[in-house]
């Protein structure tokens, strides 16, 4: 499922074709460490099939989970504009199938479709206005205000249903908004017994609207 944060959102399925062209395709097992963090690296990597997780750690092992991606998403553009080293770990989350475009062939791609190169930049454009509205979230609500942030970024509507077809751990979910496990447990236990979000069909949904405060 694309992003609307992903790299290629602004490209037509042409543009999309023609960076395609330029990669070299290949296929890991699950678990497996694509990319990891502070690594020197040049090369941009299209989720073709299969499912990433992209997260940050500290010297203590201590991780904290950014993002899932899966197929027509990418990682790893941020070395396609700069020379500074990999800002985050990247982990396939089942067997997964990648094309990866290295730097030089990418600026070639860019240099023969100039028409690319303007979509990137409005794209680029958004994610630091998201990157804004993450730290404000952060910074301003407390751990059952980032819980139903992210549990509401994550939701997809399905017929009519917000519906979060990631599995996520309470522990994926604690890293994702900086807080022990034992307290998003409580707070999910709280949402399950209210009646707002229900487990069914190894997905989450979200029957109503969540409420204000916990």
């Amino acid at each position: 499922m694309p992003s609307d944060q992903s790299l290629f959102s602004e490209l037509t399925p042409e543009e999309l074709r023609l960076i395609a062209g330029y990669g070299v395709t290949r296929t890991f097992a699950k678990n497996v460490v694509l990319i990891h963090e502070d690594d020197a690296s040049d090369s941009l990597y299209v989720i073709l099939s299969g499912r990433v997780r992209v997260f940050v750690s500290d010297e203590n092992g201590k991780e904290g989970i950014l993002n899932t991606q899966g197929p027509g998403e990418c990682f790893g553009e941020l070395a396609l504009i700069d020379a500074a080293p990999r800002s985050a770990s990247v982990m396939t989350l089942e067997p997964s199938k990648l094309a990866i475009v290295s730097k030089v062939d990418f600026e070639r791609c860019l240099a023969q479709y100039p028409s690319i190169a303007i979509g990137l930049i409005r794209v680029l454009s958004r994610r630091v206005r998201a990157l804004t509205d993450s730290v404000k979230t952060l910074a301003l609500l407390d751990v059952y205000g980032r819980v139903a942030h992210t549990l509401l970024k994550l939701a997809r509507e399905r017929d009519g249903v917000l519906v979060i077809e990631e599995r996520l751990t309470h522990q994926d979910l604690a890293d994702m908004v900086g807080a022990s496990r034992e307290m998003v447990s409580r707070i999910m236990k709280e949402l399950v017994t209210g009646g707002y979000i229900e487990s069914k069909d190894k997905t989450l949904r979200i029957r109503g609207h969540l409420p204000a405060g916990w």
